[in-house]
């Protein structure tokens, strides 16, 4: 049986010249890998730039498409451009808040305020898209809300007028008139709750104009009891109402009358 001894390292036998030339090759391969590995990188880089800006590109004709659409008074038409848009460009807080005006139009304020909510989540420091957060709040009657933030609007451009002049001016004026009305109803319940709870008026029984009146009825009553009132019916059938007086007690003939009382 061969006995096994330890195996001698491989490449002893091979010449210095020979290996110099295998770790030459063997470096060329290495750096012809790592070009080809930089190329993959850099082209697939490439490729998501241009699909980007091709991305783009097409979200720009479709958010423009809309505007020509929402200037016709074509709004449902400007939505779904605008929506396939946000497709391609998720982030572009633009096309949110012209989507949020295009539903104002539409009288449709819950899904204009959430609109205009992520026009503001995407681009906190647009001034246009915090007025027309407010101007959406305004026609669902938040209007302390609506204040905020046209006063947001303001704070990122104080120079703007029409925020200045015509929203906040008026959103302020709703906002007191809100206020007066409130004071109004409050001070109508509480006059309601006052009248509920009025006490009856006690009267003086004992007074001497009640005591004048009830002496009065009693003398009436006592003159009415003192008259008697005596219907006769005679025996050929007349009827005859005769009214006995306690100083005048003459009765007639039993004889020709039959009294009924």
């Amino acid at each position: 049986m061969a006995s096994f001894g330890w195996k001698r390292k491989i490449g002893e036998k091979v010449s210095r010249a020979t290996s110099q030339q295998f770790e030459a090759e063997a470096a060329d391969e290495k750096d012809l890998a790592g070009d080809d590995d930089a190329n993959w990188v850099h082209a697939t880089k490439r490729r998501k730039e241009i699909l980007l800006e091709d991305c783009v590109k097409k979200s720009k004709e479709l958010k423009d498409e809309g505007a020509d659409l929402a200037e016709n008074r074509r709004y449902q038409e400007a939505i779904l451009k605008w929506d396939e848009a946000l497709q391609l460009t998720p982030e572009d807080a633009t096309l949110y808040e012209m989507k949020s005006q295009v539903l104002m139009s539409l009288h449709e304020m819950f899904p204009a305020v959430h609109a205009a909510e992520m026009a503001v989540q995407r681009n906190p420091r647009s001034w246009d898209a915090w007025q027309t957060l407010g101007r959406a709040q305004l026609g669902l009657g938040e209007i302390a809300m609506a204040i905020r933030s046209f006063q947001v609007s303001l704070h990122i451009f104080p120079m703007n007028p029409e925020v200045w002049k015509e929203d906040l001016s008026w959103a302020r004026k709703l906002h007191e008139q809100q206020k007066a009305t409130k004071t109004e109803s409050v001070q109508a319940l509480v006059k309601e709750k006052e009248l509920a709870q009025e006490p009856v008026p006690d009267y003086d029984f004992e007074s001497d104009e009640i005591v004048a009146v009830c002496a009065a009825i009693a003398e009436k009553e006592k003159a009415l009891s003192a008259a008697k009132t005596v219907v006769i019916v005679s025996a050929s059938g007349t009827v005859e109402t005769v009214t006995e007086k306690d100083n005048c007690p003459t009765i007639p003939d039993e004889t020709l009358f039959i009294r009924a009382r």
